[in-house]
């Protein structure tokens, strides 16, 4: 830049230089932010190797941590590679955070003439006769209702995700047929009303 025979050759080399280093930084910001990340999960430790989370409408395990992804076990053994960029930007549910208990919901829409004592004592001794059930929550409740039947939720708790999904679906099941065997007639139903039109009859 100094001789002016050949400051036009300087001027294009820093250019160049300068847009190549654009270029570069563009480039290299994805793995310079996996890595920031990285050191910042380390620092935190949202999550841990075998910890439950839920991602994306998944339910899945932490398999492995890398500097740049983590690697996550689906319940169905799929494996989900998701960089550690996202876990900062994105919420995500873990769900042995500090503990591995976990409480579970079963919901049944019933008609409004089903008693409900008798769903609270089929479902004590479903919880009693199941060895998934930790033996803390125990919890029978009609949470909603609309015009056409109530909503009645059974709240539970095991020991972990896994026994916590085996035990809903055990209990949905001893319930749902214990209505089919004794309330038949308390099934969710569309009631209707048929009403006699004097105009329409005289049309016919």
């Amino acid at each position: 830049m100094t001789f002016d025979g050949v400051r036009h050759v300087g001027g294009s080399l820093l250019a160049s230089a300068g847009i190549g280093g654009i270029v570069l930084g563009f480039a290299a910001r994805p793995v310079l932010g996996n890595l920031l990340a990285g050191v910042q999960i380390a620092l935190t430790q949202p999550f841990r190797i075998d910890d439950v989370l839920h991602v994306q409408d998944e339910w899945c395990w932490v398999e492995e941590v890398t500097a740049t992804y983590v690697v996550l076990r689906v319940w169905d053994l799929r494996r989900m590679i998701v960089p550690l960029q996202w876990f900062i930007e994105n919420p995500f549910e873990n769900w042995s955070r500090n503990s591995a208990d976990l409480m579970g919901t079963v919901f049944l829409s019933l008609d409004y003439a089903m008693p409900v004592q008798p769903l609270r004592e089929k479902f004590a001794r479903l919880l009693r006769q199941s060895f998934l059930w930790d033996g803390k929550t125990e919890t029978v409740q009609v949470t909603d209702s609309n015009e056409r039947a109530l909503q009645i939720r059974f709240l539970m708790s095991a020991s972990n995700s896994s026994k916590a999904w085996d035990l809903r679906c055990a209990v949905r099941e001893g319930l749902v047929a214990f209505v089919q065997a004794n309330y038949p007639e308390y099934l969710p139903r569309v009631r209707a009303r048929l009403v006699d039109d004097p105009d329409a009859a005289l049309d016919s």
